[in-house]
């Protein structure tokens, strides 16, 4: 199973002529296969096969109630399924389950809340009480854990007092520290402005060629998609389109979705 896998992916055998000779480079894929959810009698997602590789940012795009969250659920184990996922990585070693890192569409703040960013960056990453003073080498976790997304400064403001996308950068960097496998996007930036939200995708393309990680974005914004997307995925309870920004966007199924005026001169 493993070597088969692998054997039939030409973009595993181009990245392996690539990596020839290179020991920090890497080979990772994962295989979705016959994929599907369901409730009582009723299909949320029907026999989705994908296949996806680290180094790339492929988009989940599709309307309201399509499937879209169920299937980043599924991945995350968190709902019944059927179907299988190989995730397989380097020299065909097999793993049962790929480290995920997710971000969700919102994270609950209570308002006046007294938590710090760093409080929250601890309470993620270590055991010790957030109550006791910090020691230097907590602070150091921190800033190092926020340099990966540009948030350091924001270590010592409350959570409450961050706007969406300041919370959605800090997110992120918890998200990929330890560097996951997978990184997962659940619509993170829903009522960030446009400003932020070019930004984070700028912000998230950069973490993918730096970190050379699989990255699975659900997204709405059509337009950014086509700029950094390397892949899209059309859901509608199955998959009803994939293929490059250009190719998915200019498909009979997204045009019955979005309309004409939905196409983006890319």
């Amino acid at each position: 199973m493993e070597s088969r896998i692998h054997a039939n992916c030409n973009r595993c055998s181009d990245r392996s002529n690539a990596l020839h000779g290179n020991a920090a480079g890497h080979i990772c894929c994962t295989r979705i296969e016959h994929l599907s959810v369901k409730s009582g009698q009723e299909y949320i997602l029907e026999d989705v096969n994908l296949h996806i590789h680290c180094g790339e940012l492929t988009a989940i795009i599709g309307r309201n109630g399509a499937g879209k969250t169920t299937f980043l659920r599924t991945l995350l184990d968190e709902i019944p399924h059927s179907g299988t996922v190989h995730f397989m990585k380097d020299n065909c070693a097999c793993t049962s389950k790929p480290r995920f890192g997710y971000v969700p569409q919102q994270l609950a703040v209570e308002q006046n809340s007294p938590v710090s960013v760093g409080d929250l960056v601890l309470a993620c990453l270590s055991r010790r009480p957030v109550w006791l003073p910090q020691r230097k080498k907590d602070m150091k976790l921190i800033r190092q854990v926020l340099s990966s997304t540009g948030t350091a400064d924001l270590a010592d403001r409350r959570v409450c007092d961050l706007s969406g996308g300041e919370i959605q950068r800090v997110m992120l960097s918890l998200a990929v520290n330890p560097v996951p496998d997978i990184l997962l996007l659940d619509e993170p930036l829903s009522g960030v402005d446009r400003s932020g939200l070019a930004g984070f995708y700028a912000l998230v393309s950069d973490l993918r060629r730096t970190n050379d990680i699989t990255i699975l974005l659900i997204s709405h914004d059509l337009d950014l998609v086509a700029k950094y997307a390397d892949k899209v995925i059309l859901i509608d309870r199955g998959i009803a389109a994939e293929g490059t920004p250009r190719e998915v966007y200019n498909s009979s199924a997204f045009m019955d979705l979005f309309g004409k005026t939905g196409v983006l001169e890319i």
